[in-house]
């Protein structure tokens, strides 16, 4: 189906599901996503997607962290810190959007959170007038930042 003609919840995917690294869990952390944005639909502030979707994870029996701290390291010192919106089960990191729609930039933020920590899969999510999800991975083994 065309993305310009999608029914409000039908799933706007950059990937096949079932099989990469945490499928199981990506694919029930997609379905909380579509549950939220269904409930809240578009136009609130990020800050309140993020609290929902931690109150729903939750109660789906995921532990969620919020505003998780991420240090960069360059030549073994910290040179700057970040924050990812919501760590899920200690294995995918959530960086979520409430904008028109996402750009390039958006996704670099989330390629570089999983550079500099050891989580390799993370998912865009965005709250905007359509929905849309973008899922990307970056293996430990070609890690350069962390200092491990």
């Amino acid at each position: 189906m065309d993305e310009n003609n999608l029914a409000l919840g039908e799933p706007v995917v950059a990937y096949e599901t079932g099989s990469f690294k945490h499928s199981d869990l990506t694919e029930r952390i997609i379905r909380i996503y579509f549950e939220v944005y269904n409930a809240l639909g578009h136009g609130f502030l990020e800050k309140v997607y993020e609290n929902a979707m931690a109150l729903r994870l939750q109660r789906n029996g995921m532990q969620v962290r919020q505003q998780q701290p991420i240090n960069v390291f360059f030549d073994g010192q910290i040179v700057g810190d970040y924050f990812a919106d919501l760590v899920v089960d200690d294995l995918i990191i959530l960086e979520l959007k409430a904008v028109e729609a996402l750009a390039l930039e958006h996704e670099a933020q989330l390629i570089n959170y999983l550079k500099a920590t050891r989580y390799e899969v993370g998912l865009l999510l965005n709250f905007g007038p359509r929905p849309k999800i973008i899922r990307k991975a970056y293996a430990n083994e070609r890690k350069s930042l962390l200092a491990e």
